[in-house]
């Protein structure tokens, strides 16, 4: 069965980011009755600390070292995220931005799955090759700023070129942005930036 993976990046079940997933989500399923949808949820789902016994094994990946059993178990968790991410046709990333960037539990993520021998090779006369097929993914991103339009104040979006980079890194290149804000601020501005977003989401989910 074709498989969706939604990485569901907000610990608030209210948040614009989950508003925004739901919305798309309706849509997918309209459009695509018979896919799976496997919905990760950084802040319930167990996630490594990556201290320890997991940093150790990506060091010893990397010099063709064998494992210990600590290291093994930790990174046996890797790669079960990993081949998780991997099984998926379409991902679904809805994150809120915080600082600037992207939450902490989803840098984690990131940090846990990016192994080399599990998403990317290092040839150290070629350089880094991604190892995970390319596929849409689509990234809801919700500031309190405006950042759709240009009104973003002054502030600067740190996460769309980081997430840009590290989906890129490990082969996906197939990557649209859908930013929601403002977050904050006067209601009218806030509820037609939803509003928009929301329009262009359930067009998006049709032809996802």
């Amino acid at each position: 069965m074709a498989k969706l993976l939604h990485l569901s990046c907000s610990p608030r079940p209210e948040s614009v980011s989950t508003a925004g997933a739901r919305v798309f989500l309706d849509g997918f399923r309209q459009a695509r009755p018979d896919w799976d949808i496997d919905v990760v949820d950084i802040w319930r789902d167990r996630m490594p600390e990556f201290m320890g016994p997991i940093v150790d094994a990506k060091y010893a990946r990397m010099k063709a070292q064998a494992f210990n059993e600590a290291q093994r178990e930790s990174f046996a968790e890797a790669e079960r995220m990993a081949l998780r991410f991997s099984l998926a046709d379409r991902v679904l990333i809805s994150t809120p931005m915080w600082n600037f960037g992207i939450p902490y539990k989803l840098k984690q993520w990131f940090d846990i799955i990016v192994q080399p021998g599990l998403t990317f090779r290092f040839d150290p006369s070629q350089g880094y090759f991604p190892l995970l097929p390319d596929r849409p993914t689509l990234v809801i991103l919700a500031s309190g700023s405006d950042f759709a339009t240009g009104m973003n104040r002054g502030r600067i979006d740190m996460a769309t070129p980081y997430l840009r980079e590290i989906l890129r890194f490990v082969g996906i290149s197939d990557v649209r942005f859908l930013a929601i804000g403002p977050t904050t601020g006067p209601q009218q501005p806030i509820d037609a930036a939803r509003e928009r977003a929301h329009r262009r989401l359930a067009a998006m989910a049709a032809t996802f």
